[in-house]
């Protein structure tokens, strides 16, 4: 029982003693005055300190099984910031290194960006290429089982830390779906996550699409990179671009300035708010616009997140892209790394970023200029026989404008084709586009405004 007791008084004695340590050495700094100082030793919340150094001495006492001091102090630690919200976590030292795996484009996993709801695991978005996406787990997914390990009572970087393991081992993922009667189970493979992510084809001749699926570092010279490819395979500038944020978890804030000042050539991109000094940041876009202002229809849906937002809501702000879709998913926040002397770090939420215009997009998301529904999209069969035109009835009237065209026999022969011969890449191509609704839509509205614009 005095074992016990020294142990409370101890750790009485360094939770005061650190705080008053710290108290003083902020006050040091602003040079408060000594009535000031005691003020602030007496609002110290000596009592809410009592119950916690109490709680600590009974599990110490009490608990069915030892556990270190250690133990207890970090869970302490990581309660006292996923209490905050959603984003803020400790992060120890071999999740802070994965994380930083993570903003690079390389890192070992399933490939998905997760958070925490209701207490199971959320899927913020699946990344592309990756087992995930290619399993069909989708954005919203709440997964309640990891093998057969309920994920209730898991914080965050349990889960994470389960479903992260060797290339090439296996987990059962059990899922619940909105629309789906019973759980749903995927067997995904674990692979090493290599994220490219900007990704660029010409839809047909000037026009081209772009996807980013996370902002890494890199992600900005990513963009122009692809946006070089397109115009060297069009042969010439483009006359609009489709930009697909679907599903784009978000990722490291200044690569979203990089891109969204890709497209806008004078004024804010983006504005941060906090409480200290150093989470008020302004970004402020630099003259060009590597499309010469070609129009841009930007794709986005519940799950682009974060700086998708960002480049979503400075796109639309400025009148600079139309934007397509569904809601977004509304993290308005910004979380700042904060290393440890343990070699851990703490992610805490600092600020709140704003659009341009003053939006704030936390919990409220960006919402679409065209709103879209989520259909599905498939072409017709061909019909067997062929609709009557006037040019097929009888003694009908010629076209006076038009010039017969004369073909040669050999060209005769060649547009004669066999029933069996399949078309190449670029019907395949073109037939997946038009089972993406939403993409579909977005080439159509481009085209539309190219022709109100000559």
């Amino acid at each position: 029982m005095l074992k016990n007791r020294n142990i409370v008084i101890l750790l009485v004695g360094f939770i005061l003693g650190a705080t008053l340590s710290l108290c003083s050495s902020v006050l040091a700094e602003k040079e408060a005055p000594v009535s000031t100082k005691v003020d602030d030793l007496q609002a110290l919340p000596f009592d809410e300190l009592r119950t916690f150094t109490e709680i600590f001495g009974r599990i110490k006492q009490d608990y069915v099984e030892p556990v270190s001091d250690k133990k207890l102090l970090e869970d302490a630690i990581r309660g006292m910031l996923s209490g905050l919200d959603p984003h803020s976590a400790y992060l120890a030292s071999e999740e802070y290194k994965e994380l930083q795996e993570g903003t690079t484009g390389q890192f070992g996993g399933l490939g998905i960006e997760v958070g925490m709801e209701n207490g199971f695991v959320k899927v913020v978005s699946p990344i592309d290429d990756t087992p995930a996406q290619r399993a069909g787990i989708k954005a919203g997914d709440l997964i309640v089982r990891l093998d057969d390990k309920p994920v209730k009572g898991m914080t965050l970087a349990d889960a994470v830390k389960i479903m992260r393991g060797e290339p090439g081992s296996d987990i059962v993922l059990t899922v619940v779906r909105e629309g789906e009667e019973a759980p749903l189970k995927f067997t995904l493979t674990r692979d090493i996550i290599k994220v490219k992510s900007v990704k660029n084809k010409l839809l047909e001749k000037n026009y081209g699409y772009l996807r980013i699926s996370s902002f890494q570092s890199g992600t900005g010279q990513g963009l122009l990179d692809a946006v070089d490819e397109l115009k060297k395979e069009n042969e010439g500038p483009l006359k609009g671009i489709v930009l697909d944020l679907r599903n784009n978890p978000g990722g490291v804030l200044n690569a979203a300035v990089d891109v969204s000042d890709a497209f806008i050539e004078s004024g804010l991109i983006v504005y941060t708010e906090g409480r200290i000094k150093n989470s008020e940041m302004r970004f402020s876009a630099t003259p060009d616009d590597i499309i010469n202002g070609a129009p841009i229809v930007v794709l986005i849906n519940g799950g682009s997140a974060s700086a998708s937002e960002i480049v979503a809501g400075a796109l639309q702000d400025h009148k600079r892209a139309i934007i397509m879709g569904e809601k977004s998913f509304g993290k308005g926040s910004v979380q700042t790394i904060l290393p440890t002397s343990n070699g851990a770090a703490v992610k805490l939420t600092t600020a709140r970023y704003f659009t341009p215009s003053g939006r704030s997009i936390q919990a409220q998301g960006i919402e679409p200029d065209v709103t879209l529904a989520r259909v599905k999209l498939e072409s017709l069969e061909k019909a067997k026989i062929e609709s009557i035109k006037e040019a097929d009835l009888t003694h009908h009237l010629t076209n006076g404008n038009a010039k017969p065209e004369k073909k040669s026999e050999e060209e005769d022969k060649d547009d004669v084709k066999d029933p069996s011969e399949k078309d190449g890449d670029n019907n395949e191509s073109s037939e997946a586009e038009i089972r993406d609704y939403p993409l579909h839509e977005a080439l159509n509205l481009l085209k539309g405004i190219s022709i109100m614009k000559k």
